[in-house]
């Protein structure tokens, strides 16, 4: 069964992102991206699924206490999809907030954007 994009966008986020089991991970990300994904940062780009596990892992390392929560349903419209996102430490208000936008083709996402929309100071 292929992935429609709002649930690639689910995936992306509380699958890959989320998942501390870097085997967990992997297994996910093998399951959401296509092999050549390009991932925009608002600082980088990333290229290939190996090197978008990799930065997966730094971002867990750099804040293993906080969590990425939807900050409301995830859309889509044609191989569009979209999932707005909180990010901050479990059980606190946000630190940050922003987008996920990606592009999908085959039941993987192809391109991913992130886009950060605003960022507080920690509690």
């Amino acid at each position: 069964m292929t992935s429609s994009p709002a649930e690639l966008m689910r995936r992306n986020l509380l699958d890959v992102f989320n998942e501390p089991d870097s085997v967990r991970r992997a297994t996910a990300a093998a399951e959401t991206y296509a092999e050549n994904v390009v991932w925009h940062e608002p600082d980088r780009k990333v290229h290939g699924r190996k090197d978008l596990e990799r930065r997966a892992e730094e971002l867990r390392a750099e804040n293993p206490d906080w969590a990425f929560r939807t900050a409301g349903p995830a859309v889509e419209l044609d191989d569009i999809g979209q999932l707005a996102f909180h990010y901050g430490p479990i059980g606190e208000p946000p630190v940050v907030s922003g987008m996920d936008i990606a592009r999908t083709e085959g039941g993987v996402i192809i391109e991913l954007y992130t886009i950060v929309t605003e960022i507080r100071q920690p509690s």
